[in-house]
């Protein structure tokens, strides 16, 4: 790296300490540090909720893909959440601002007890909060890649320092701090992605190069569904996508729950869809070009960053670095703090019950460190990514397997439809879901696409079947479901909030 590109990573670091510092302002109590007091306007969520949705992963794993198969990663991955978040945007996003609205809530999970008992919740609690851990590394991983190539650093490294940035920033600012360097880091990868699509057009000759170079690939690289990753692999992942974009990410749930009304959180799904349908065709076609400026890269995970220290200019190259972090500090910092608020309003209390009427202060202290320490286990994860079969094995196999089974009873329990749904359906859908993920995997010997697949088929008949039954056998009024249910279908007039969670 130019000594230009060095100062533009640090110009960019001294921004979001920045940012960080003016955010610790803001936070006074865990309801500022978790869900930004609610009072975050549509159009920065809907950016927030972008930014916080992929991670250096993508400029890795996924560019590697769009490198070694062409257009397919744009269809099962960008196009796909866009899609599911398009759904969220219609049944499911309003739901979680009129949680924290109407009960007070500041946790994803926090309505679970009311609507399948305490052990339901604890359940979701513990195996998300590990399911996470794992997610969560595959971020530091894939910027530890990025960083040791671009720098010259040993990986191990880069992936300490990318972790000790994380764990710096996300436990100075909570959602304050997250949304504000969203929206700085949106423009730091925007201005990143045009400048490396502008050269790399430069270098093939043009604006006719965006339809020029399909005709200069093989024949495959333009096939939606490669034997790699066929229909049969993209439609399951677009129910993956729909949970997990929905709020079954928990982080991606907050994000709706800053919101102050449904309404406002729809539209800031509807703008998080957009952007994915648009941005990932400039982020992606510098790879999708890759094969006829660099046709011999061994490892292509590592495509996009020897493509940006190829072809452009000292000073942009920084740029692009700071980009990748941003994506990476984005997703991070918002996973660590939505874990964060499942530990200390979840967990904690069940396991200390005196942390519940702590003074806000002890509260906020306790929020803080337990960010901290999940953060240094992710580190600890991502430095052993290999013993997990890789970075694209982690979010692929291990997310995309198990975030089914973890979304589905959270999920749809806000749904009229399975009003009767209870704690059986709910326990069955995750220890199904999880025990076929152990079959698939370990036992049997099955593509990505089959690991992926069967553990969300199972989750979704075993809850579906279960709330059936449970809607034919009991047609009675149930409480508290039924009222909670009816308090999430629709927007009421402002009023002031709930200063307190709903005692559970």
């Amino acid at each position: 790296m130019h000594p230009l590109d060095h100062t533009a990573l640090a110009l960019y670091f001294l921004l979001m300490i920045g940012i960080g510092v003016w955010s610790k302002r803001k936070v006074a109590t865990t309801r500022d540090f978790y869900v930004a007091g609610g009072r975050m306007p549509w159009w920065l969520l809907g950016i927030s909720h972008h930014m916080s949705g992929y991670s250096a992963v993508v400029f890795t794993a996924f560019a590697g893909v769009a490198y070694a198969y062409g257009i397919t990663i744009y269809i099962w991955w960008a196009f796909g959440i866009a899609f599911g978040t398009f759904l969220g945007a219609l049944f499911i996003a309003p739901r979680w601002a009129r949680l924290r609205q109407r009960y007070g809530f500041e946790s994803p999970l926090e309505y679970l007890a009311q609507r399948y008992g305490k052990p339901t919740q604890q359940t979701l609690a513990w195996a998300g909060t590990a399911l996470n851990l794992v997610s969560n590394a595959t971020k530091f991983a894939g910027m530890g890649i990025v960083l040791s190539v671009l720098s010259g650093i040993p990986l191990p490294w880069a992936i300490v320092i990318c972790g000790a940035i994380g764990i710096f920033y996300s436990a100075i600012g909570g959602m304050w701090a997250d949304v504000a360097t969203d929206l700085t880091q949106f423009v730091v990868q925007f201005v990143a992605g045009v400048a490396l699509l502008v050269v790399v057009l430069g270098e093939l000759g043009g604006l006719s190069a965006i339809v020029g170079i399909w005709d200069r690939l093989p024949a495959d690289r333009t096939n939606p569904f490669p034997d790699e990753y066929p229909l049969s692999y993209v439609l399951p992942y677009l129910v993956i996508n729909f949970l997990s974009y929905s709020g079954g990410t928990w982080n991606l749930a907050q994000r709706f729950m800053s919101s102050p009304q449904g309404s406002e959180a729809r539209k800031a799904a509807f703008l998080s869809s957009v952007i994915y349908l648009l941005w990932p065709l400039v982020l992606f076609f510098p790879m999708w070009a890759a094969p006829l400026l660099l046709p011999d890269v061994e490892n292509p995970n590592e495509v996009y960053a020897l493509m940006a220290r190829e072809y452009l200019p000292a000073g942009l190259v920084g740029l692009v670095l700071a980009s990748v972090f941003a994506h990476t500090m984005a997703m991070t910092t918002s996973e660590s703090n939505a874990i964060s608020s499942v530990i200390t309003r979840d967990v904690l209390p069940a396991l200390s019950p005196r942390l519940a009427t702590a003074n806000p202060r002890v509260r906020l202290l306790a929020a803080r460190l337990v960010t901290v320490g999940f953060s240094v286990s992710t580190v600890l994860i991502a430095l052993n990514a290999d013993r997990f079969g890789g970075v694209l094995t982690l979010i692929l196999e291990w997310f995309g397997g198990l975030v089914g089974p973890m979304a589905i009873p959270m999920l749809f329990g806000m749904l009229p439809l399975f009003r009767r749904a209870g704690q059986v359906s709910a326990f069955l859908s995750i220890g199904g879901g999880l025990a076929t993920f152990v079959v698939v995997k370990y036992a049997l010997e099955l593509s990505t696409a089959q690991i992926t697949t069967y553990p969300v088929l199972v989750s979704l008949v075993l809850y579906g079947a279960a709330g059936l039954v449970g809607l034919l056998t009991r047609r009675e009024r149930v409480e508290p479901v039924d009222s909670i249910l009816e308090a999430l279908s629709a927007d009421e007039p402002s009023r002031p909030e709930a200063t307190t969670p709903a005692k559970v």
